[in-house]
């Protein structure tokens, strides 16, 4: 089972986007990292346009995150 999140696009680092739980800073964890072209092509939009953008996405078993949406 999986559910859906909200994320946060803080910056790009090379071809990776970094993702955090889109919550207050002090009750996020440490970023994740994606591949940006990825996200960028899920959702439509270019990948510089990526950094500040408000995300869901299915938080699965292995707690990846996948099924990427605007939100």
């Amino acid at each position: 089972m999986s559910e859906r999140v909200t994320v946060k696009v803080l910056l790009l680092f090379g071809d990776q986007a970094e993702i955090v739980a889109d919550v207050p800073p002090l009750e996020r964890s440490e970023p994740a990292r994606y591949p940006a072209a990825e996200i960028a092509a899920a959702v439509g939009v270019p990948v510089n346009d990526l950094p500040g953008t408000r995300l869901t996405a299915h938080v699965g078993d292995d707690d990846q995150l996948s099924g990427w949406q605007l939100a």
